[in-house]
């Protein structure tokens, strides 16, 4: 076991930071070094900007969005088409189409995706609110914009099961995203493509 090689503080600083995605152990080594040597200009309006976080941002009740405000910017702004609901399996994939401009809608947020082997089933994903918001009335179009991955594709496919009976346009992301493909992944030129190009199923 190596040797601790600044006091208790920075160590933990590292360790912590070494959680994030993307930051290794020489990572989130060469971050906290940099952020240390930064403590007024970068320490401490970050350590300020996550007490903040941690104290004001909320789960929209409606969407699933990340936000300070509940319902949040997006389900309260009244330039958009919210009978139009994008669902998306994580906040990362609706700040992605949000980037690229793809569509002025309403958006509901999964939570993941249907997976078997992680022990991941319907009632751990939000599937019950969307079925909950459709039966309200109100939206005519649900466009499934989840990755073209196996556990997406079965997540949509469970999805058209339950929603069923009810007289709403299904449609799904269509030309520019690659099998395997996730969408936080893709440029915004890709995403606004495959949002145009969206198919019924």
């Amino acid at each position: 076991m190596a040797k601790p090689i600044a006091g208790p503080e920075i160590e933990r600083l590292i360790q912590l930071l070494a959680k994030l995605p993307g930051l290794g152990p020489r990572s989130a080594r060469r971050a906290a070094l940099h952020l240390v040597k930064r403590r007024e200009q970068l320490l401490a309006p970050l350590s300020a900007a996550m007490g903040e976080a941690l104290d004001k941002v909320t789960i929209c009740s409606v969407c699933g969005n990340i936000d300070t405000f509940d319902p949040c910017t997006i389900c309260t702004d009244g330039s958009r088409d919210q009978s139009i609901v994008i669902v998306v399996e994580d906040v990362s994939d609706l700040w992605a189409l949000e980037r690229a401009k793809a569509l002025n809608a309403a958006y509901h947020v999964l939570g993941g995706v249907l997976s078997p082997l992680d022990g991941i089933g319907p009632d751990d994903l939000t599937i019950r609110q969307l079925v909950e918001r459709v039966h309200k009335g109100g939206v005519k179009e649900l466009i499934l914009a989840v990755n073209a991955t196996v556990e997406g594709q079965t997540t949509a496919h469970y999805l058209m099961d339950q929603l069923e009976g009810f007289e709403v346009r299904v449609t799904r992301l269509a030309h520019g995203v690659p099998v395997g493909g996730e969408l936080d992944y893709l440029d915004e030129g890709t995403l606004s493509a495959a949002m145009r190009s969206r198919t019924g199923l």
